[in-house]
């Protein structure tokens, strides 16, 4: 199974939305809330040109989505 990380936050739509759709698939992957784990913050940051975008999710082959449409995560996901 590839692992698949996911970095937002409970307020933001497009988290909850790109979780939902994860979720509604079947899709695995690993949540973190940089409101609570705040250290990641930086990381994400660094990922998209100095700004706090999210929903970022990275893939286990390094690729990156940040605030996918739920018709990108289907072309990534492979649905």
């Amino acid at each position: 199974m590839s692992r698949i990380w996911v970095y937002g936050t409970a307020w933001c739509g497009d988290c909850i939305r790109a979780k939902r759709y994860m979720d509604d698939n079947g899709i695995e992957y690993s949540w973190t809330d940089i409101d609570k784990e705040t250290q990641f913050i930086k990381f994400i940051k660094e990922l998209n040109g100095g700004k706090q975008r999210v929903p970022t999710i990275i893939f286990s082959d390094d690729s990156v989505l940040v605030e996918p449409t739920n018709e990108q995560l289907r072309t990534k996901l492979g649905l």
